[in-house]
Parts: C-alpha cells; structure tokens; sequence
C-alpha cells in the first residue's frame, strides 16, 4: 500500500497581500497547501485575492482585514484578529511598505516619518504581537521585505532607504534575539520586481523580476531543515540595478 504523505498546514500572516509580491507569497502558500491570514489597505484588493485564491484552492482558509499598516492601533487588531482566528501562527511575512522617492534635502515634510511607521514600526509592532503565538509552532519563520536599499545607498531612495537599512536592522538584532527560540528570521532584499511601484515604466518587460520569482525563493527557504537559516537574501535582476 502507497502511504500519501499528509500535508501540514501552516498559519501564514502576510501584510501588503493584494498586490505584487504579497500576493504572489499569499498564492505560493495556498498553492502548498497552506492558510492565510492577509491584510492590505483596499477590502476590494483584497476580495478579489480572496475569490482568485478559494477558486484555485478551495481548501484554504482565510482571514483578510482591510488594515493600514502605518496605523500603530489597526496593525495590532490585525494581529489580534489573527491569532483569533488561527491561535498558532507558523509564518510571518512583513511584506507591507511603500516607496516614495526623493532626496533627503528635497523630500516633502513628513516624509521619513511615513516611510519609517509603514517600513519599519508595522513589522516592529505586527512581530512583537505575534511572537508569542509563533513559539507554539513546530516551524516558525519570519520573513522581512526588505531591499537593496537596505544595504546600499539607492539612488534618490532618501528617507526610503533610511526605512530600508533600519528594518534590516531590525532583522538581524530579531534573528540574535530568537536563535534558541527556533524561529528562523530571513530577510529579503530584492532588486527592481514588477509591482504597482513600477507601473508605467518604459522598459521591457523581462528589465524588472517577477514578483513570483521572489515568492519561490521565500518558499524554498522555508523549506529547510530545523538546523539551518538563511539569514539574508540578495536578489536581483539579471542585468543589475536599475
């Protein structure tokens, strides 16, 4: 007799789901076989996910919430509302942010605060609140959308980039911090990836990545085995920065 072997499903938490690279991390998970719990600012985006995810995966189960992350008080009920309806949470993806362009002499008022409480305080406050959640997991993983901008001065990034290095420092103080808990911390800094960011730019198409691209590369590292990490993710186009 031929032993199928079952499938575990995972609780998967992801900000900034309905468009772009969170929803392709959102599509790969349920493609896999596991739940969401997602949120975006745009109930309509996020319905419509919704209803493309349950036609092609009908077993999945999933909780959305029309949240913005910039919001201190709305982050933390998401994460609330979560836990309530999963009580185990396996998979944090703090995929939420925006980018706004500028140099830092010539941006708009306001501008690093924006960048920093959508790029950096909502993984701050989502993680904190649902980190005790995760320790009941049998394999938990946070993953952290960060950039080349994280690492590198991108040009005209300012405030962005500010945004940027400081969640991947949050990363690597989170990954010290959670070594002998078991939760594994990535962060992900891809290069230019087709999303609403980029849309109308004038270049060919096969210029910028994938937004799937990135997905896959988050699912093969949640693969691993309990003793291994990888710790950062660099990814880039094949013909570099743009």
């Amino acid at each position: 007799m031929i032993k199928l072997n079952k499938v575990i499903r995972m609780n998967v938490v992801i900000t900034g789901a309905s468009k772009g690279i969170g929803k392709a991390i959102a599509l790969k998970f349920a493609e896999e076989g596991h739940h969401l719990a997602i949120c975006a600012r745009n109930v309509s985006d996020l319905e419509l996910l919704k209803n493309e995810i349950l036609g092609k995966y009908p077993d999945t189960d999933m909780y959305i919430s029309a949240t913005d992350i910039r919001n201190e008080k709305q982050i933390k009920q998401f994460a609330t509302d979560a836990v309530k309806h999963f009580g185990c949470i396996d998979v944090l993806v703090n995929n939420g942010g925006v980018f706004l362009p500028g140099k830092i002499s010539e941006e708009e008022e306001g501008a690093l605060e924006q960048l920093m409480e959508t790029n950096l305080y909502s993984a701050y406050h989502l993680t904190r609140a649902l980190l005790p959640y995760m320790l009941k997991s049998e394999k938990p993983h946070i993953f952290n959308m960060c950039s080349i901008a994280s690492f590198m001065a991108y040009p005209n990034g300012g405030s962005y980039s500010i945004s940027k290095f400081a969640l991947l420092g949050f990363s690597k103080v989170l990954r010290e911090e959670l070594k002998p808990s078991g939760i594994k911390v990535t962060a992900v800094m891809p290069g230019a990836t087709w999303s609403d960011s980029w849309a109308g730019v004038d270049l060919p198409h096969e210029r910028l990545m994938e937004a799937k691209d990135i997905a896959d590369t988050i699912w093969n590292v949640y693969q691993l085995g309990p003793s291994a990490v990888v710790e950062e993710i660099i990814i880039r186009p094949q013909l570099g920065d743009l």
